[in-house]
């Protein structure tokens, strides 16, 4: 049977993290989110410590006290994008999974089994989320974090694919976390998986 490959783009706050972990045991393939930071560090010979600082965040001509000085941070961006790449095309070679972010919908957009999702959710349900999981209770600066958070992936998806992030023409599926839940688009996603493994057996 030929892998299948679930990537899960998200709006910070939609849950999409917790929904690929949750989906992944229920498929019971793999899982790779902040994992892709250690496997790039592995391939590259780059502490992972250093490169979580670029993670998801586009190049920028600005130094970061935390980078080296013998690595430029606008070259270490590109680094992990392009070790990060290499990773998630060898991961989608050999076993079927599900990937969070790093623009692995684009990366794989040739693949023939691979679902590309996106969530998103209202800014209410994202911001009751990340207060049940943060422990934070200041809504004005939940927010804040949000739009951030969501502008530097939007930037990040751009600047290293030249598409939109989360574009209707770009995926599969696109969900509201906010009205089906966790449970509910995990419900969803394990249908349309299963749909994909049987075709692909087929």
């Amino acid at each position: 049977m030929s892998n299948i490959i679930i990537t899960i783009g998200r709006e910070f706050g939609s849950g999409g993290r917790i929904i690929g972990e949750k989906l992944a045991a229920r498929l019971g393939i793999s899982f790779y989110d902040k994992e892709l930071i250690q496997l790039a560090a592995e391939k590259s010979g780059i502490h992972a410590d250093v490169l979580k600082g670029a993670d998801e965040v586009a190049a920028n001509p600005f130094s970061s006290p935390f980078v080296p000085p013998s690595i430029d941070q606008g070259s270490l961006n590109d680094k992990l994008y392009k070790y990060q790449r290499d990773v998630i095309r060898e991961i989608a070679s050999r076993e079927s999974c599900v990937i969070v972010g790093r623009c692995a919908d684009y990366i794989l957009k040739d693949y023939p089994n691979c679902i590309r999702v996106f969530i998103y959710a209202d800014m209410e349900y994202k911001v009751k989320l990340i207060m049940e999981r943060h422990h934070l209770k200041d809504t004005e600066l939940i927010e804040k974090i949000i739009r951030r958070t969501d502008k530097n992936r939007r930037t990040y998806y751009q600047y290293y694919t030249d598409h939109k992030w989360g574009a209707r023409e770009e995926m599969d599926l696109l969900i509201d976390s906010s009205l089906l839940g966790v449970d509910g688009t995990v419900d969803l996603l394990e249908k349309a998986a299963r749909l994909k493994m049987e075709q692909a057996e087929a």
